[in-house]
């Protein structure tokens, strides 16, 4: 009887074993359709009965497109970490309960709604045959920097050179004469840790008040094990390579005596170390762009993030090669997650140059990155090794880069001791400069700050354009070489020092008398000049502060009608005058309507009329603005905006050309 009974014990634990065994692995039908989820990095690492890292990206995805109708940088930043985090919350929980009962190590994550895994084919099978799971991606180590990398140095590499080359040369001083230095902005350096000591960077550090240190909210460490130096979860800032502490350093490095090195010495920083040695991955990377969306207290959880404590700027001169396993579109939402919110990324676009289609690597490919290539420090050729575009990996033919700053020689801040200083080379050394200058813009034009394409824009508008035909097949610039070319912060922050209102006017033939407002940040100096004969200045030619310009259009005498322009701050007035006749002028517009979503946008319409007749475009909504051809004399373009419909109803505005009217309807959110 105990051996009958012993027997049927042993059979049941038998088929309880089995059930288990079954539970672990799809069903034949399931199985092709888990397995194109699996990413094919996944499958060759955990070929054999091997273990290997991979990330769960879950299929409910959060959508962030509420952050566009969001004013301020602060209420971008609290709607996306809200809904981040909430909608990680709300999906993730019986993926990580399938985890913890099966004594899986798992980490989770909510800037991508996605759980780090580590384990075998099995368990890779049965997350990626769940409904709930969109794919499973791998997490593969990059090596992002050499030990000691070989460098294009000076032949004096820590000679003393005050303010360093590039700096001069994106003309940042001159923006530091106007009062402007950073202040108010927070950079935030990703790479392999900073040496936070270092005496152009320890009096930049949001987490020193001059006497004591606090790194709660400032400081983050994503490597868990190793770590080289500075050893795993180091709870202040360290830096176990050069990288980061170099890279900060083109930032805000200043020690207060000889040593410029930094765009931006008024502003403060923040960091995590997404790098063990020099050595990345996806789950590093992405764990510093959460910390960095909502910072939290040393040896925290994201559940504590503070998204009013976020940077206003990220540099990250690294990437995510897809040659090495990293999937093309893995660290994409995280990247979109801080544009949401706000945070303008700067990314290096890599050292694959000379030749075409070289910016192939996360994050530096992404539209939502504002991706920076090299030049030769001091000049406007590109160096050889940085990478070009147009990016096809995605399938987008995107044009990256989008900017180009200094990259050879670039002097700045060393980890190995408090008061050093290296030399070095790489679309790393160039992404800082344009890290910094965003600090500048955003210090001198506080209205920016959180406005991510308007300031792309104004940075790309007033690069110093450089035409190249060597991946393009027009030349010209833009291009897939130099982006919109080298930066110049100064004229940068001189385009929109100082506003004018109005921006044009239109007289009749027998002219007439006109009055510009000049709104211009405290303290800056403006003047006024006139561009054409037939306007005269009539009352201040400059000031300080806000002023008025008054000037006089004399009368039309050469039978046709004629265009002129003032220079007002910087800023080109335009008058536009009909000539003696204008009767018979017949005017259209192509197309005569346009509709947009909540989220607003741009577009334009074609203003047909004879050569010879004048004309002027007016919104009548505050929400439509007319970005370019304001006005003209014969056929012409007219390019407009249109801002994001904060609700809550739709709405309807115009745009009125010489009595001919353009619609505009824009939806409800």
């Amino acid at each position: 009887m105990k051996i009958r009974l012993l027997t049927l014990l042993v059979f049941v634990l038998a088929m309880i074993g089995s059930v288990e065994s079954q539970a672990l692995k799809p069903g034949k039908g399931q199985q092709p359709a888990a397995q194109s989820k699996i990413a094919p990095w996944v499958m060759d690492n955990t070929a054999n009965g091997a273990v290997a890292e991979f990330l769960v990206v879950l299929a409910d995805q959060a959508d962030l497109s509420g952050a566009a109708a969001l004013r301020t940088k602060e209420e971008k930043g609290r709607f996306v970490y809200e809904t981040l985090y909430n909608k990680a919350r709300s999906t993730q929980g019986p993926i990580l309960a399938w985890l913890k009962e099966r004594k899986i190590e798992h980490r989770a994550y909510y800037i991508v709604n996605m759980i780090w895994v580590k384990g075998d084919i099995n368990i890779a099978m049965e997350l990626a045959a769940r409904a709930d799971v969109a794919r499973v991606e791998g997490n593969p180590q990059i090596r992002n920097v050499p030990d000691r990398p070989v460098e294009e140095t000076p032949s004096e590499p820590d000679e003393i050179n005050a303010i360093e080359p590039g700096i001069n040369y994106t003309r940042a001083p001159q923006v530091w004469a106007m009062g402007f230095t950073g202040q108010g902005i927070v950079v935030a350096g990703a790479d392999t840790g900073i040496r936070w000591t270092h005496s152009a960077l320890k009096g930049k550090y949001r987490g020193w008040d001059g006497a004591t240190a606090n790194h709660d909210f400032n400081w983050h460490d994503s490597i868990h094990s190793g770590g080289g130096s500075c050893g795993a979860n180091s709870p202040v800032p360290c830096d176990d390579n050069f990288h980061g502490t170099h890279t900060l350093g083109t930032v805000v490095g200043d020690d207060g005596g000889t040593n410029q090195v930094g765009m931006a010495p008024g502003a403060r920083w923040i960091g995590c170390r997404n790098m063990n040695q020099g050595i990345g991955t996806p789950a590093t990377y992405i764990e510093c762009f959460e910390f960095f969306l909502a910072p939290y207290p040393v040896g925290g959880t994201p559940a504590q993030g503070d998204p009013s404590k976020a940077p206003h700027v990220t540099n990250n001169s690294w990437g995510c090669p897809p040659s090495e396993g990293c999937s093309a579109n893995t660290l994409q939402a995280a990247v979109e997650a801080q544009r949401a919110a706000g945070i303008m990324t700067v990314v290096s676009a890599g050292n694959s140059g000379s030749a075409c289609s070289t910016v192939a690597d996360p994050p530096a490919i992404y539209d939502a990155s504002y991706s920076v290539g090299a030049l030769n420090n001091g000049t406007d050729t590109i160096a050889g090794f940085s990478s070009r575009g147009p990016v096809v990996i995605d399938g987008s033919l995107r044009l990256k880069p989008d900017i180009a700053a200094p990259g050879t020689s670039v002097r700045s801040s060393d980890r190995d001791n408090d008061n050093d200083y290296r030399s070095a080379s790489g679309t790393s050394m160039a992404g800082p400069h344009v890290a910094g200058a965003v600090a500048l813009l955003w210090s001198a034009i506080p209205s920016l700050r959180g406005q991510i394409a308007e300031t792309e824009a104004i940075l790309n508008s007033s690069a110093v354009h450089i035409n190249s035909t060597s991946c393009d097949a027009g030349g010209g610039s833009p291009n897939n070489v130099y982006g919109h070319g080298r930066l110049d912060i100064k004229a940068a922050v001189d385009s929109q020092a100082a506003t004018i209102s109005p921006t044009s006017q239109l007289f009749p033939h027998s002219g007439g008398e006109g009055m510009i407002d000049v709104t211009v940040q405290s303290g800056l100096s403006w003047t006024a000049v006139s561009n054409a004969s037939w306007i005269t200045l009539t009352g201040a030619t400059g000031g300080t502060g806000n002023g008025q310009v008054s000037y006089l259009v004399r009368d039309n005498m050469t039978g046709a009608p004629r265009q002129g322009t003032l220079t007002v701050a910087g800023k080109t007035f335009t008058v536009i005058q009909d000539g003696p006749v204008s009767g018979d002028c017949k005017y259209n517009l192509n197309p005569l309507f346009n509709g947009f979503t909540a989220t607003g946008g741009t577009g334009s319409f074609n203003v047909q009329v004879e050569p010879n007749c004048a004309w002027k475009a007016t919104s009548s909504s505050p929400w439509i603005t007319i970005t370019s051809g304001c006005c003209g004399i014969g056929p012409g373009t007219i390019t407009y905006s249109v801002s994001a419909n904060p609700g809550p109803s739709a709405r309807n505005g115009t745009i009125n050309v010489a009595g001919q009217v353009f619609s505009v309807k824009q939806k409800a959110p």
